[in-house]
Order: structure tokens, then C-alpha cells, then sequence
């Protein structure tokens, strides 16, 4: 019996999955989890975004967001409004509080990356990047942010 290929997704959800693994235990230590990370850094990115385009862009479900996002107001971190033309929408914007937490757990992302992805060389970390961007920016644009070029690490 010949042995399978590894293919790429596969390898590619493992590393995801384990990133986010990391990624929400270490963003505990701000008492933030990876949903409510996504959803304070699309207001702070896209003030005035909706809670369903947030979760859009983060790639999680509309009900995960909504949670965060309740918590996220409830703790003053993020503040809804009235879209000015579709009443049934909410328009998501960071607090001031929100501002400094989200910069804290930038921090806390950035540390989780560079650990993640100190098993490789420096060139080898950008052509990662550089590959994993133009896969993004294939298979599901949204994700990025608008003015995010491959050299510029958007966070998750």
C-alpha cells in the first residue's frame, strides 16, 4: 500500500487551528478572546462597519460575532449605532478603552507569531507570508484589509 500525500489544506487547517489555539490562550492574558480581538480590531480597521461584515471579514459566524460584540459593549469597549439609512443595521466603533486594549493584544499577536514562526529563517517567513496573502486575497479577500499589501501583516 503506497503512502497518501499530505495535501496543502490539510496542512494549512492544522497550522490554523493551531494558531488559534495559541492565539486565544494567550489573548486571555487580556481578558479578550480571539472573536472579540476580531471584532474590536474590523470597528478600530472599519469604524462604522456592521456586526455581519465584521464577522465576514474575520471568518467566523454571525451569532460568534454577536456575541463578542455584546460582550465588547457591555464591558464599553466597543459602542453601537443606527446605520443612517438602514435602521435593522449597527454600526460597530471602538472606545477610547477599546483603542488602548486593542493595542495590548496587538502586542499579544504579534508575540504569538513571531513564536509560531520562529522555526523558520527570516526569508523564509516572508515567503510564507507572501504566499499565505496571495492565497487569502484568492480564496477570500475580504478577509484583508483594504489597504493591506503582502508585505504588511494584517492580524487574524
Amino acid at each position: 500500500m503506497s503512502e497518501q500525500p499530505i495535501h496543502t489544506g490539510y496542512l494549512a487547517w492544522h497550522f490554523a487551528q493551531a494558531m488559534a489555539t495559541r492565539l486565544e490562550r494567550e489573548l486571555r492574558t487580556v481578558e479578550l478572546n480571539l472573536a472579540q480581538y476580531n471584532a474590536l480590531q474590523h470597528a478600530e480597521r472599519q469604524p462604522g462597519i456592521s456586526s455581519a461584515d465584521a464577522a465576514r471579514h474575520a471568518g467566523i459566524t454571525a451569532q460568534s460575532m454577536g456575541s463578542a460584540v455584546a460582550s465588547l459593549t457591555d464591558r464599553g469597549l466597543l459602542t453601537r449605532s443606527p446605520h443612517p439609512t438602514n435602521r435593522r443595521i449597527l454600526c460597530l466603533h471602538s472606545t477610547p478603552e477599546g483603542s488602548r486594549l486593542l493595542e495590548q493584544a496587538r502586542e499579544v499577536v504579534r508575540q504569538v507569531n513571531e513564536e509560531a514562526l520562529a522555526v523558520l529563517e527570516p526569508p523564509e517567513q516572508t515567503a510564507v507570508h507572501r504566499l499565505l496573502h496571495r492565497l487569502v486575497a484568492h480564496l477570500n479577500p475580504d478577509a484583508l484589509p483594504p489597504t493591506a499589501g503582502p508585505t504588511e501583516t494584517p492580524d487574524p
